[in-house]
């Protein structure tokens, strides 16, 4: 297979009125009858489809058509204002997205946010939801004992109220977001601060927190009150020492969620994907698989 980079795979779609951003991969002469798995991303500040999961495309290609989505208000999507609540927003806008794409079903992978959006999409959108793997997803999650917020989403919220964002303050954010602080590096940092700071992202990313700070809406968000109707295998993954959703959050959800398991990855924080890309790449396929 050549090399999957972010411009050989980067494409552009309109659905439901937007422009969505995307990067598609697939195993070679099997585009059209592969399974599909589509990855959604967590919401931190620059983050994209690509930053989340570009390094996991080259193995979940050989298997499926694997698309990563850059979520409304995200990377270089469009950033609109939002009429309803950010996951049922993005889910609608992913939901046409496959239709747009004729992509009748998919399993999802959701991380963070992106693991609302997920969860959403089955409980609005069923038949297009084959498998749903969620990674510390948000909204499905309730930390029994953990405080809230959490570490991580308090470094979430001090960075996206500066006026003029730091790049200390982006790598206090991202030190959270791992366990093994070695792949917190100068070049993430300024990869992602440079993409923070962007007017446009920044724009994204106060649009898609408003509509969390909406009271008319703060019930929508609430998906573990509705996860009991979910009716897709799912699969929870989790970091042991995850500092944004605690472990603690996946016990509502395994307990609610009829056909649910749970996977926990020691010496891992909130991007398994990154700490434990090879276990985590083989747990996810084998799921996706049988």
């Amino acid at each position: 297979m050549a090399e999957l980079t972010y411009e050989s795979t980067s494409r552009t779609a309109k659905a439901a009125g937007l422009t969505l951003h995307y990067h598609e991969a697939a195993p070679a002469g099997r585009a059209v009858e592969a399974p599909v798995v589509i990855m959604l991303h967590g919401g931190g500040p620059g983050a994209s489809a690509w930053s989340n999961f570009g390094r996991n495309l080259p193995v979940f290609a050989e298997h499926f058509r694997t698309l990563l989505v850059d979520q409304p208000c995200f990377g270089r999507s469009d950033k609109p204002e939002l009429d309803k609540d950010y996951f049922s927003f993005s889910a609608a806008a992913v939901a046409a997205l496959m239709d747009e794409l004729g992509i009748r079903q998919a399993h999802f992978i959701g991380n963070s946010l992106g693991g609302g959006t997920s969860v959403r999409m089955a409980l609005d959108h069923p038949d297009k939801v084959g498998k749903l793997l969620l990674m510390g997803p948000g909204g499905v999650s309730v930390n029994l004992f953990a405080p809230d917020p959490t570490e991580g989403i308090k470094r979430l919220f001090e960075f996206n109220a500066s006026p003029e964002p730091t790049r200390e303050q982006m790598r206090a954010f991202l030190g959270v977001m791992a366990y093994d602080q070695s792949i917190v590096t100068d070049e993430l940092v300024e990869e992602r601060w440079a993409s923070a700071t962007d007017p446009d992202t920044r724009l994204g990313g106060a649009r898609m927190g408003a509509s969390f700070a909406d009271p008319a809406w703060a019930e929508d968000t609430m998906l573990w009150r509705e996860a009991h109707r979910i009716t897709h295998p799912v699969l929870l993954t989790w970091g042991r020492e995850d500092r944004v959703n605690p472990l603690d959050g996946a016990l509502v959800a395994l307990k609610t969620i009829p056909d649910a398991r749970l996977h926990v990855f020691p010496h891992c924080g909130h991007w398994a994907q990154t700490e434990r890309a090879d276990e985590f790449n083989r747990l996810a396929v084998d799921f996706f698989s049988h």
